[in-house]
């Protein structure tokens, strides 16, 4: 089985994670994706199921031997693809769902990997600084980085196959256009 990779990116605190728990359950044989990462967990977070949390030595030894098909350096923190967790999602699911960010894309991209890229925009700015803020761990310059970088991402959105507004209060709608445009690219149910 060869399955087919989605990429659904968004700002952080735009809600890339919850449509994608949604769209785990809409689709049987699909998986998320694991991003590695050497940011602490945060209370809502399950190691081997939220991200695969490694220390910084860790990482940069899978840097060294070129084991990520993308990664970056975020507000402190490595996040990165590993190359044969995507080969082997691939393997064995229909749908693989990822939430890399703009550069992960476009490394998906570059490598020639099939996909469907979603990019899931905030209806507002006020309303994604209180998404994050909401989120906690993070102080009012930590806060403003994130809306800087989200603004930068924004910028990259038409780049993707589709762009999505995921409006505050309105995940549902969000996650039955994500189905509609899936189900249009024959991603199996």
């Amino acid at each position: 089985m060869t399955g087919k990779l989605v990429i659904i990116s968004s700002p952080s605190g735009g809600g890339k994670d919850a449509i994608i728990a949604r769209l785990l359950k809409i689709f049987p044989n699909s998986a998320r994706l694991l991003t590695t990462t050497t940011r602490p967990p945060r209370p809502q977070d399950t190691p081997g199921v939220s991200y695969d949390f490694v220390s910084e030595e860790q990482f940069k030894n899978g840097i060294a031997n070129d084991e990520y098909l993308e990664h970056n350096y975020f507000n402190g923190n490595y996040y990165g693809v590993n190359r044969k967790r995507l080969a082997d999602a691939l393997a064995k699911n229909s749908v693989v769902f990822t939430n890399i960010d703009v550069n992960g894309r476009q490394s998906a991209e570059q490598a020639g990997i099939k996909h469907t890229s979603i990019f899931l925009l905030p209806d507002n700015l006020e309303n994604l600084r209180a998404r994050i803020a909401k989120r906690g761990g993070l102080n009012e310059r930590q806060i403003n980085e994130r809306l800087e970088t989200a603004k930068r991402e924004i910028k990259e959105a038409d780049k993707y196959n589709y762009q999505i507004i995921n409006a505050e209060g309105k995940m549902e709608e969000t996650v039955t256009k994500v189905v509609e445009i899936l189900d249009k690219n024959g991603h199996l149910r």
